[in-house]
């Protein structure tokens, strides 16, 4: 018997779906699934009763949305919540509400014959990953963005940086939507270094989130295109499912956006972008990993450090995953480990 086994609960209103859920997680030892709702306002009163370590949620409910009885049940009793979202920009958007109001991850609701295995384990280890004690005990700590006010008068012209850098990059995976909205709602409209995010994000999510976060932020925010040249005061956000490098084009840099290869597993991927920056721009770069599983940013860190430049990496006590900062902090790559609310300000007194 499993001491400590992550104690979920499923959310759907599709009793195929629930079935299906439970099934793959029932191949994992370590997962017990311990009950289900059909609806947010049955999850509530199910998340209430059973206090799980992980709840599933659907968005699209009758009785009551995923996203209102994300709220609830966040405003109640603090649990990670992982949603379910179809790969559609209306899904992308409803998702990212999601988040906005506590949900930690995300996963596609997508396990069709072509992709059924790799999405089963995807879901297995997300499970495992934000089902521990620590995440739980975080979410009453993680700070909400809150948006910026665009101004409407023209942009006024960036100042020259008095520091060294000229160019920001900031990395993130699981949490990272919401601790890098957050990060850049801090920052003027006139930032004056160019920004790059890599985040793990499928295709269908990137441009509703950059959309997303150029409403709410100050700092210009697109979805990079191949041939963007990278600008002070404007963030270039690598498109889901490929690759952003960046090359040198006479004084300045341009974006190349790569078609992702077999043997890449993140797609974006943190050490694919960082490590074209750490060549392009040694003892120039300010690199931040954000919360997220896994390592990804650590290789690509190390390259940046022996050329030179900053790695910043964000605490344990503000990331709803500590895997990717602590993979850096603990290669001894960190130059300054900072709560998620200290980066913004501490960035722009850097630059």
């Amino acid at each position: 018997m499993i001491a400590s086994r992550v104690r979920v609960l499923i959310v759907d209103d599709s009793a195929f779906f629930r079935r299906r859920i439970a099934s793959i997680l029932g191949t994992d030892p370590a997962i017990e699934v311990v009950g289900f709702a059909g609806d947010g306002q049955s999850a509530i009163r199910e998340a209430r009763r059973l206090k799980p370590d992980v709840i599933t949620m659907d968005v699209e409910m009758p009785v009551l949305d995923g996203i209102s009885a994300v709220k609830r049940i966040v405003a109640e009793n603090p649990t990670p919540i992982l949603m379910f979202s179809s790969l559609t920009h209306e899904g992308a958007k409803a998702t990212l509400d999601a988040l906005e109001a506590g949900a930690v991850d995300f996963l596609p609701k997508q396990f069709d014959s072509s992709t059924g295995q790799e999405a089963s384990k995807l879901l297995v280890r997300r499970v495992l990953a934000i089902g521990t004690r620590g995440v739980t005990r975080r979410l009453g700590t993680i700070i909400r963005p809150q948006p910026s006010v665009k101004p409407v008068e023209p942009r006024a012209v960036a100042p020259v940086h008095r520091g060294s850098y000229k160019l920001v990059a900031i990395g993130a995976s699981t949490g990272g939507p919401v601790a890098i909205q957050t990060l850049l709602a801090a920052l003027p409209s006139d930032f004056p270094l160019p920004i790059i995010i890599v985040v793990h994000m499928p295709a269908s999510f990137t441009p509703a989130y950059a959309e997303r976060l150029d409403t709410q932020c100050a700092v210009s925010v697109k979805e990079a295109v191949d041939g963007d040249l990278l600008r002070p005061g404007h963030a270039f956000l690598a498109p889901g499912g490929k690759q952003m490098i960046l090359e040198r084009r006479g004084e300045g840099a341009v974006i190349r956006i790569k078609e992702s290869t077999s043997d890449q597993t993140y797609r974006p991927c943190v050490d694919v972008s960082f490590g074209s920056a750490a060549r392009l721009m040694p003892r120039e770069v300010l690199a931040i990993i954000l919360t997220g599983m896994g390592a990804d940013g650590k290789q690509a860190a190390r390259a940046l450090k022996e050329g030179g430049s900053t790695i910043w990496s964000q605490s344990e006590e503000s990331c709803v995953v500590y895997g990717m900062p602590q993979a850096v902090e603990k290669a001894g790559l960190s130059d300054r480990v900072l709560a998620l609310a200290d980066i913004g300000p501490n960035l722009i007194k850097a630059v």
